[in-house]
């Protein structure tokens, strides 16, 4: 395998690992606060996201610093991508209202 394949695969590699660690926090985050225990769905959410990126991160690394580092890349745009999809799906119209929008 030509050495921009394998680049081009850790970037694929760290996007997905980052939209499954950030995707996977964002639903944790709606179903923990409609639960009875908050704590039990944060802790074990973020053992099962930590582990998988870990993982993954190891495989996709393999002693090549430059894949690593383009893995990382992925998982950061990934961050902003799924920041930008939670910000945009939980907005609210703005209110009618001169000066509502602010506390006193």
């Amino acid at each position: 395998m030509t050495d921009w394949i394998a680049l081009t695969l850790a970037l694929v590699a760290g996007l997905l690992l980052g939209a499954m660690f950030f995707g996977g926090l964002w639903w944790t985050v709606r179903r923990a606060v409609a639960s009875g225990s908050p704590a039990l769905w944060f802790s074990g959410s973020l053992m099962l996201r930590l582990g998988l990126a870990l993982a993954g991160f190891y495989l996709v690394g393999a002693h090549h610093w430059q894949r690593l580092l383009l893995c990382l890349f992925g998982f950061v745009a990934a961050r902003l991508f799924v920041t930008w999809l939670a910000g945009s799906a939980g907005a609210t119209p703005k209110a009618s209202v001169p000066g509502a929008s602010h506390a006193p």
